[in-house]
């Protein structure tokens, strides 16, 4: 039985895949910001099977709180086979127009707070040869209007990252980098405004909206296959070659698409 710790495990995609995993027989530990929440649905799981779930209120902003939970880890549950960096946060706001304080708190949660965790565990994960699953986005891929700072965000974390699976490969640790693009679960309902309140406006998007069971059933489907790269959306996918390969005639059409956001 392996043990399972999710961030941002309270709602959305985090709820999903700490579901999926609990259904593959693994011990799932939850960590989220909301207490009330997060208890709710530990309560749910473990009215199945109690042994198999426990949690830990974390603000993944908290170096200190990391540090915290990777003594708890290792002095209380004894092992670790794979970290989930879910949590996540995104904006909706014209670059010119937003304010640092909100890139450098998603730059916090959505970088900072993957990369503290993983070092911080990853002693026990080379003991258990587990593995990292890391949540990142298409945006981390191709520029999309009106989040500026979550592309820069992803994009680093998808980096960070690639450089560390070839660090770590020797001892067994697989990490698994997830590209999901547009779920239907609060990120995007919470997403910040270039002022850290709330985004007024609704949001742009391409292609299909999956839901976050759908998307925690392809993540522990590609972490099982050992599969290092996990683009789910085909159509979003295809749009990054498009960048990549044409990136003059990428941005006309992202602009014309997003039209709305150049208005915010």
């Amino acid at each position: 039985m392996k043990t399972v710790l999710i961030t941002g495990a309270a709602s959305g995609l985090g709820w999903a895949l700490a579901q999926q995993a609990f259904a593959l027989g693994h011990r799932v530990i939850l960590t989220d910001m909301n207490e009330v929440l997060l208890a709710a649905r530990v309560e749910k799981l473990a009215a199945t099977d109690p042994a198999r779930v426990t949690y830990r209120v974390l603000d993944v902003t908290d170096s200190e709180g990391i540090q915290l939970l990777a003594h708890w880890l290792r002095d209380k549950e004894g092992r670790l086979d794979i970290l989930v960096n879910n949590a996540g946060i995104t904006h909706r706001s014209l670059a010119e127009k937003t304010a640092m304080s909100v890139f450098r708190q998603v730059m916090a949660v959505d970088w900072q707070a993957p990369v503290e965790l993983a070092v911080a565990c990853m002693p026990l994960l080379k003991a258990s040869r587990g593995g990292i699953i890391n949540i990142g986005s298409m945006a981390g891929w191709m520029p999309v209007l009106g989040r500026a700072g979550y592309c820069s965000a992803k994009s680093a974390l998808g980096q960070f990252f690639e450089v560390m699976r070839g660090e770590v490969a020797h001892y067994g640790v697989h990490i698994l980098m997830a590209y999901p693009s547009f779920l239907d679960t609060p990120i995007e309902t919470n997403a910040l405004g270039h002022d850290g309140k709330p985004a007024a406006h609704k949001r742009s998007m391409v292609g299909n909206m999956r839901t976050p069971e759908w998307m925690a059933e392809q993540v522990f489907e590609a972490y099982t296959r050992r599969k290092k790269r996990l683009f789910p959306d085909r159509f979003t996918w295809f749009a990054s070659l498009l960048w990549r390969l044409a990136p003059d005639l990428y941005q006309r059409m992202m602009v014309r698409k997003f039209a709305s956001e150049l208005e915010q």
